[in-house]
């Protein structure tokens, strides 16, 4: 048995769609556990076990939980509560469910940047590497998803690369990093909870094929898009201003300001690039703005174009 919580996101609804059609193979039943089953995709609602509730719930996970031999963890960051609410509050209840109902293996959605000197200070990811700790202390075996930031953080910019040619963000426009899609993220996960060998406590970067900086970001979007896309740089005075004026709860916005400081910094560039996990070499940054981002583009496009 697997559960596979927040099985509607840009990860776990991936990681479904992969392991409902492996899963069987395997001889492994999936349950999921969801606010509102009616969001799961209809293909999928015969084929899996539903439980419905918040998995940062404890009447909720101790259903789900039962009887799962592995689970694959992800926290929904709540950006009205603090850091530590959001990521450690929200997981202890699951903690204390994977000991009571001696689940065997757990994977988790975490975050590069475990010993390096930004480790401490770099807001929502020391967040959610306390998250790693709090799991890996419950006795569970457990593999961290340790990622940088996705391709598909860019899609919040379509407007403003379609109306605009920029996108922006806090880094050094010449600073390369990592960067991964969610596809590839799903993929190793699916890999991890379908394997029964592995034990103890360890990480598994997840790199996406190589660091790009803002600057190789723009260009290849350009050649991709069919439209110059140039880089603009934000202060992070500015980022928590305009956080702070959509209603952010204050210390959340201090924790993504301090990410995003740590990962100028240099926190996503502490892990050797090695092979990447998973079925099939990961996705370039070009394929991605081929499939995903230029019809996102567009679509907003299309839809100024017929309002």
């Amino acid at each position: 048995m697997i559960v596979i919580t927040a099985p509607t996101g840009n990860i776990g609804r991936r990681l479904l769609s992969l392991l409902v059609e492996a899963a069987p193979a395997h001889g492994e039943e999936l349950r999921v556990v969801v606010r509102d089953p009616a969001r799961l995709p209809e293909a999928v609602r015969g084929r899996v076990q539903v439980v419905t509730g918040s998995h940062g719930d404890a009447a909720t996970v101790e259903r789900a939980f039962a009887g799962a031999d592995a689970v694959f963890w992800l926290v929904p960051p709540d950006a009205s509560l603090t850091p530590e609410e959001a990521y450690s509050g929200f997981t202890r209840p699951a903690a204390r469910a994977f000991a009571a109902h001696g689940v065997g293996r757990v994977v988790g959605v975490s975050a590069l940047g475990r010993g390096t000197p930004q480790a401490g200070r770099a807001g929502l990811v020391t967040a959610s590497l306390a998250v790693d700790d709090l799991i890996a202390d419950s006795g569970v075996a457990y593999r961290a998803l340790a990622n940088p930031s996705f391709f598909e953080n860019l899609l919040e910019e379509a407007d403003s690369i379609r109306e605009n040619g920029v996108f922006t963000d806090t880094a050094a426009a010449d600073r390369p990093a990592p960067m991964v899609a969610v596809a590839d993220i799903a993929a190793t996960a699916a890999g991890l909870l379908l394997d029964r060998s592995w034990t103890g406590v360890d990480s598994v970067p997840v790199l996406g094929p190589q660091d790009l900086s803002p600057n190789d970001l723009a260009r290849i979007m350009s050649a991709e898009l069919g439209r110059p896309v140039r880089y603009q740089r934000e202060s992070l005075d500015e980022m928590r201003s305009a956080l702070l004026a959509h209603g952010l709860n204050a210390a959340f916005v201090e924790g993504m300001v301090d990410m995003k400081r740590a990962k100028d910094q240099g926190l996503d560039s502490g892990v050797a690039r090695s092979p990447q996990a998973g079925p099939g070499p990961a996705t370039g940054f070009a394929q991605w703005c081929a499939q995903t981002l230029k019809p996102a583009v567009l679509a907003t496009s299309e839809a100024v174009d017929a309002h």
